[in-house]
């Protein structure tokens, strides 16, 4: 098969399998038609076809998490943290476990090179490998890469361009899945998706996304990938308050609907989910720490008797109170729990994806 012959070939498979934006084409050995197969990354909530379906699946594993036990045999997931993490790390690495597959921890931030993400970058500073060498040479000893990289809260653009998430992506050679980046948490909000689903209302829902006060000054991405997943709930009606000047992208928010006034967000709630994130358009910075946003007892009687959501961890009477987190509509515990199943489901469709 000549050049010519493969580029047109791989535009054909791409045309007709409509693969999501993240996806990538690899080939096996031989370029021959049976080596040629999508790689399935799951970077974004966007990367779900049918939300509906795969909450539905995540509960069907949850019901019996060892039925694929046999389905990880022989395959390594690689874990890599350049940022801290508790419900992350334990909960995909039980997800992994449970299909039967090993699992490989590095924390970057103390076990690893700095890494240079800049192509044709001169590396006489600090940094001591390439991403292109790193990915490679992880590449061979994993067969799915997941990858935890906060957002640095200083460069907007450097963030936006997810630099961590992307160098992987474009370098790696096996799948790759996000585990929280600059942007986007899409780990977290599927686990949120099968809460709610757990917890369905007869009636047709409100959820409100609020944001609330915290000392420091966090990223947009867990509000970021809530927001995307609620996008695709076609039977709720969602609301996003916060106060004015904390607007979250537009590009992300498009035309979900914004309260200014928390109180009025509240009315009639079936589900309210608190979470700070610093000023997107004052990018990285704390403007507001007004203690009135914290969700109190008060607040929640304005709603239809709501759950209360977080991602964990929280910060006690700064995000919410006592009275509202240990009370028996808090479901934070088990939006931990449904961590596992969200990451199992994720692992799942790749492993099963490449047999």
């Amino acid at each position: 098969m000549s050049k010519k012959q493969k580029k047109i070939q791989i535009k054909q498979l791409q045309t007709e399998l409509s693969f999501a934006s993240n996806d990538t084409l690899s080939f096996g050995e031989g370029w021959g038609e049976e080596n040629i197969y999508i790689t399935m990354n799951f970077i974004s909530i966007q990367n779900i076809d049918s939300l509906e379906k795969w909450v539905k699946q995540a509960l069907k594993i949850k019901k019996n998490p060892l039925k694929n036990k046999k389905l990880g045999k022989n395959k390594t997931l690689g874990m890599l943290f350049f940022n801290s993490s508790l419900r992350t790390r334990l909960s995909t690495q039980k997800a992994a476990l449970n299909l039967g597959m090993n699992v490989m921890v590095m924390n970057f931030t103390s076990e690893g090179w700095t890494l240079e993400f800049e192509d044709g970058a001169i590396m006489d500073q600090g940094a001591s490998e390439h991403i292109k060498e790193a990915a490679a040479v992880v590449s061979q000893y994993c067969d799915i890469i997941a990858i935890r990289a906060f957002a640095g809260l200083v460069d907007k653009e450097k963030d936006n361009a997810e630099t961590v998430i992307s160098g992987f992506l474009k370098y790696a050679s096996v799948p790759v899945v996000n585990m929280e980046s600059a942007t986007g948490h899409p780990m977290q909000s599927l686990a949120d998706a099968i809460t709610m689903a757990e917890h369905k209302t007869p009636h047709r829902a409100k959820v409100v996304l609020t944001w609330a006060p915290h000392p420091r000054a966090l990223p947009q991405a867990v509000p970021n990938s809530f927001v995307e997943m609620m996008q695709k709930q076609e039977d709720m009606d969602f609301v996003i308050t916060h106060p004015e000047g904390y607007e979250l992208n537009p590009e992300i928010t498009k035309d979900s609907k914004i309260e200014y006034d928390q109180n009025k967000a509240f009315e009639n709630a079936d589900f309210i989910y608190a979470k700070n994130w610093s000023n997107y358009k004052e990018y990285g910075k704390i403007t507001n720490s007004d203690p009135n946003w914290t969700v109190s007892a008060d607040k929640m009687k304005l709603t239809n008797n709501a759950k209360f959501m977080h991602c964990l961890p929280v910060r006690r009477n700064v995000i919410v109170t006592d009275e509202v987190i240990d009370s028996e509509n808090s479901i934070v515990i088990e939006q931990a729990n449904n961590r596992t199943y969200s990451a199992q489901l994720v692992l799942q469709k790749i492993l099963e994806n490449r047999k």
